[in-house]
């Protein structure tokens, strides 16, 4: 769909309510010569309705460009008070974005610089995103790369998760390889696919099944979820490195020059 349709009828009632006021206050008024004529203002005017919409409907359909500006101003405007909004949060819920205990760790544990992914095990484009985490830990000894559960994916998500979690608190020394087994496995991640790569990995199957009714993990679960409503995250992956939240697999190199950009701010 064309990006101007996105304004809706909503968007084109704006304009056209803006375009009438300004012709209907700027109507010129005739004076009679030799005498002086009081200002009147738009709701002194009788509008004539009809003849309005006809003049903006022929401006519109001449200068079609006007919505696609005054939709990418609209873009402009949300995207900068999405970017002050998630400043606050990042500030306020700092400890909870790059230090929860619930949290998997990679790359350098004491890196100077956290990068934080909100991910889902059945989501495509975190597996493809998972050879930019590596790449990014390989080449920067100081990164620290946070893997933050956000399963939004179904149950089967929910469950992968569970099993994730509960793996995490077990061995969280090896919960790295879980992890890229996991994500980077070939078909769909289930509560069975998980156990066996967890089992795999050296956990015993009667613990790791206790500690998956912990009731800490659906609370952690469910503060995730607030967080990243917070943050206006409502897909898979996303970012948060240093101030500043990042939608999508953007790859690598658009990461690393985020990182590059937090550390030059140290």
């Amino acid at each position: 769909m064309k990006k101007a349709l996105l304004l809706g009828t909503t968007g084109v009632a704006v304009v056209l309510a803006m375009l009438a006021f300004g012709f209907v206050a700027g109507s010129p008024q005739i004076a009679k010569a030799g005498t002086a004529q009081p200002v009147q203002t738009a709701a002194d005017t009788k509008i004539d309705r009809a003849e309005v919409e006809g003049i903006i409907r022929d401006y519109l359909l001449k200068n079609p460009e006007v919505l696609l500006e005054v939709q990418d101003a609209l873009e402009a405007k949300q995207k900068e008070e999405q970017r002050i909004a998630a400043l606050g949060v990042i500030k306020d819920a700092k400890d909870q974005i790059f230090n929860s205990a619930f949290d998997g760790v990679v790359g350098n544990p004491n890196g100077k610089v956290t990068i934080v992914e909100f991910y889902d095990y059945n989501c495509g484009f975190c597996k493809r995103a998972i050879e930019d985490m590596r790449a990014l830990t390989k080449s920067d000894p100081d990164l620290r790369f946070v893997l933050k559960e956000f399963p939004i994916l179904g149950p089967d998500s929910q469950k992968a998760s569970v099993v994730s979690m509960a793996f995490h608190l077990m061995k969280p020394e090896k919960y790295g390889e879980f992890h890229n087994a996991l994500l980077g496995g070939q078909g769909r991640a289930t509560e069975a696919a998980a156990i066996k790569i967890a089992l795999s990995l050296g956990a015993d199957e009667a613990t790791l099944r206790e500690k998956m009714k912990d009731a800490s993990i659906p609370e952690a679960f469910s503060k995730t979820y607030d967080l990243a409503n917070k943050l206006a995250i409502t897909g898979t992956p996303s970012y948060v490195v240093g101030n500043e939240v990042v939608f999508g697999a953007l790859g690598q190199e658009v990461l690393a020059e985020k990182i590059k950009a937090v550390k030059a701010a140290l």
